[in-house]
């Protein structure tokens, strides 16, 4: 016969791996410092503006 299971044990379990999985996501995103926040922030127009420098323009729209 199988193993009885706590459900409620169960259901906890499960959510204390997602509140996990969703604090390391957030230590991921704002527990960096002001100066890798500003640079991948000036990253990110530099970027965009490559992208847009190298955009071909037509006249035709389709």
């Amino acid at each position: 016969m199988g193993d009885v299971v706590n459900l409620k044990r169960f259901k906890k379990r499960g959510e204390r791996e997602q509140a996990a999985k969703q604090a390391e996501a957030n230590r991921a995103l704002f527990g960096r410092t002001k100066s890798e926040r500003a640079r991948d922030e000036f990253l990110g127009e530099r970027n965009a503006r490559v992208l847009d420098q190298h955009r071909i323009e037509n006249g035709d729209a389709s």
